[in-house]
């Protein structure tokens, strides 16, 4: 922080508005216009493009030199060296655990995956056909109905159990979602796999099967999809969380909260649609005419997967999901698939064409999670059931940030267009 300020002119004010501007550590300064309401004034900002909501040390992004940070490392290094574990351990405490830190940390999580049975009787009330993401976003929610001894968020190691319990049961509540979907039976957690070959167990394993037999390169990417999906700063659903939190709601309807957010086709099904995109071009015979539509300003056509609305330059999380993809696909030896080659096809023009240098359209991590997920067997609908999966690290992070300190409950405000003061009309004379 520093003592800097900004002065507001305003047409019919004698005097500026004098506003504080703060520094962070990184990133731009930002003006304080906490005050403006005493003088009658809001800002104006839809979607709050060019506001600050919230302090925060958790995560930095540079959209424009392509920059993501958690706790200050790179997020390169933590795919390289770390584990998604390990991250959401530096998410919640701020820093990295030393041995017995990690330890305990994965033993405290690993005994936690196992849900209430009783949670299974929720899914019998769904329909066979139902979304995955509508049974993700009630389960979490009900979860307050059974772990009633940590919600009292006053208190800081009854919010830490809530943390634990909520990393530790989100990857069995994705594969009870996916169980339900293709209706078979559910698979309980194993506590002698690793947090990502649980999750590929209880997916794609039965009770028929002898025991566990999880692919290690497939496991090892499924990590690193829940690493590079575990925080991406104030996006929309981390927003939702920390605004319902500000009102004083337990932490499992917060997440669910940014579950429902994340659901929204323009936040987290962008996966998906990438999936989507391929079927739609169908061939990759059918490639030039659509890569041709999507430079035509005036086609409604666009490609999913690539580009990204915050990093201008390129996703910093791309890199390290392509070298995934590539080792997934070779473990599989997937050659034939149709989507798969029409993506490949869609990566080397992208990475070649001008058209898509200039403007920066580089494939992001949802063209290669994507892939990815449709090549281990995941379908599409489950995408976003994933990234939830990986998000809900940083979401309990940031929930967990803003309740440790003084924080007020939020309260947008709106420019109102609506009608001026009239007095009410009878029915008989309208």
């Amino acid at each position: 922080m520093t003592d800097k300020k900004a002065q507001l002119s305003v047409d019919g004010l004698d005097q500026p508005i004098e506003l504080p501007i703060y520094s962070g550590t990184q990133g731009p300064d930002v003006i304080d216009v906490t005050s403006l309401t005493s003088k009658g004034y809001f800002t104006y900002d839809p979607g709050f493009m060019s506001t600050g909501s919230c302090e925060s040390k958790i995560t930095f992004i540079d959209g424009g030199k392509g920059v993501l940070l958690h706790g200050g490392y790179p997020i390169d290094q933590l795919a390289d060296n770390s584990d998604y574990l390990e991250t959401c351990y530096l998410l919640l405490h701020g820093e990295l655990p030393n041995k017995v830190q990690k330890e305990e940390f994965v033993n405290i999580i690993t005994n936690h995956t196992m849900v209430h049975e009783n949670i299974r009787g929720f899914f019998n009330g769904f329909r066979a056909d139902a979304h995955p993401m509508s049974m993700m976003c009630s389960v979490v929610g009900a979860l307050s109905s059974f772990y009633h001894d940590s919600l009292d968020i006053t208190d800081p190691k009854q919010r830490i159990i809530s943390a634990h319990r909520l990393i530790a049961k989100m990857p069995t509540i994705a594969a009870m979602c996916y169980k339900h979907h293709v209706g078979q039976p559910f698979m309980y957690p194993n506590n002698s796999l690793s947090y990502s070959e649980n999750f590929l167990n209880m997916m794609f394993g039965t009770p028929c099967d002898a025991e566990p037999n999880i692919n290690p390169v497939l496991a090892r990417a499924m990590d690193k999809i829940f690493l590079l999906h575990a925080d991406h700063e104030q996006n929309a659903s981390t927003s939702t969380v920390r605004l319902a939190g500000s009102s004083g709601a337990n932490p499992f309807v917060c997440i669910a909260a940014g579950i429902a957010t994340l659901w929204g086709p323009a936040h987290g099904g962008a996966n998906e649609a990438v999936l989507n995109m391929l079927d739609e071009i169908g061939t990759v015979d059918n490639i030039d005419e659509y890569v041709a539509r999507a430079k035509d300003k005036n086609d409604p056509f666009r490609l999913m997967g690539f580009g990204h609305r915050v990093y201008k330059n390129f996703d910093p999380r791309a890199k390290v999901m392509k070298e995934t993809c590539d080792e997934v696909l070779t473990e599989l030896g997937i050659v034939d698939d149709h989507q798969l080659a029409i993506a490949k096809r869609l990566e080397e023009i992208a990475l070649s064409d001008p058209y898509f240098i200039e403007k920066k359209l580089y494939p992001n991590v949802d063209f290669y999670s994507g892939i990815i997920m449709k090549a281990i067997g995941i379908p599409t609908e489950m995408f976003t059931v994933i990234f939830a999966t990986g998000r809900v690290s940083g979401w309990i992070a940031h929930w967990n940030e803003m309740i440790s300190h003084p924080y007020k409950i939020g309260r947008p405000r709106q420019l109102y267009t609506g009608y001026t003061p009239r007095d009410f009309t009878p029915l008989e004379e309208r």
